[in-house]
């Protein structure tokens, strides 16, 4: 089974940065649609960032997010990375995030959390 790690998860302060990172492996169920999804506390996950590779185009359903989270894919080795730039961090931006396919395949990893403190 495709083994995604997701870290860069930390505690942050109201207005600080933080970068999110997600190892890809090399597996032949590898598909272009990468996102980022992220569950608050008590709810359910959801897909804020997404990157399709074959454009090098990124895209945030998530509008609480847009304008200060970046999504970007590093396709230089056959094990890629996605990366979650997060910037001016807010309170709602709390959670636990996960990298995964779009529309989401196999298992979730373990996931990273961040926690926004004032």
């Amino acid at each position: 089974q495709v083994q995604l790690v997701e870290s860069g998860g930390a505690s942050v302060q109201v207005g600080g940065s933080l970068r999110l990172s997600c190892t890809i492996p090399d597996t032949p169920n590898r598909r272009d649609t990468m996102g980022w999804y992220r569950q608050p506390p008590g709810k359910q996950r959801n897909l804020v960032a997404f990157h399709i590779k074959s454009s090098n185009s990124a895209h945030y359903p998530d509008s609480s997010l847009k304008g200060r989270i970046t999504i970007s894919r590093d396709t230089a080795d056959a094990q890629e990375t996605l990366y979650l730039q997060m910037q001016s961090v807010e309170p709602e931006d709390a959670g636990v995030y996960y990298c995964n396919w779009v529309p989401p395949v196999g298992p979730w990893g373990q996931g990273t959390q961040v926690t926004v403190v004032s």
